[in-house]
């Protein structure tokens, strides 16, 4: 029987609400901007690489927002300790490398909805890759680069949260 491929959080379960720590630093919000511990197993053979995102497809952009994208991530990779998201990428395992975020950051963003919004779901995903490298330029849009992660995913695990303020 083959392996279940799955994403798991300390810090936020599964349909929780994702605690205030989380939360972005500017534009209102008053977080600490630290990314998540997360850890996954099961990955498929002949996984190379894996990528990491957070996505909140309910905020008021009409596309959604991505506040978290890492790619290049070693194929023996299970887990991304706390802060793995400070910018400049020195918390990432070597080799991996943050794809900018909707911020403008090549980091961790965390949430900020709008005050008074219903709150928002937080997915986040970790896709197996057949690659150990994803070829787009370091200063790639997420939309390229979830392109080419799309087009080489194994597998992908998924958990989602919300958070409101």
């Amino acid at each position: 029987m083959a392996a279940t491929f799955t994403l798991t959080s300390p810090d936020i379960a599964a349909g929780s609400s994702i605690d205030a720590r989380f939360e972005f630093d500017d534009f209102g919000c008053g977080g600490d901007n630290r990314s998540p511990v997360l850890a996954w197993s099961g990955a498929p053979e002949g996984t190379k690489s894996f990528a990491v995102t957070v996505y909140d497809p309910d905020a008021p952009t009409g596309s959604g927002f991505w506040h978290w994208y890492v790619i290049d991530l070693p194929g023996g990779t299970t887990e991304l300790a706390a802060n793995a998201g400070a910018k400049g990428g020195a918390n990432l395992p070597a080799g991996a490398r943050h794809i900018r975020n909707d911020y403008g950051q090549y980091a961790w963003g965390g949430m900020c909805p709008p005050p008074g919004d219903k709150p928002h779901r937080y997915i986040f995903t970790v896709h197996a890759l057949s690659v150990e490298r994803i070829d787009v330029p370091d200063d790639a849009p997420a939309a390229l680069a979830g392109f080419n992660v799309n087009a080489h995913t194994l597998a992908k695990a998924s958990f989602t949260a919300t958070y409101g303020r």
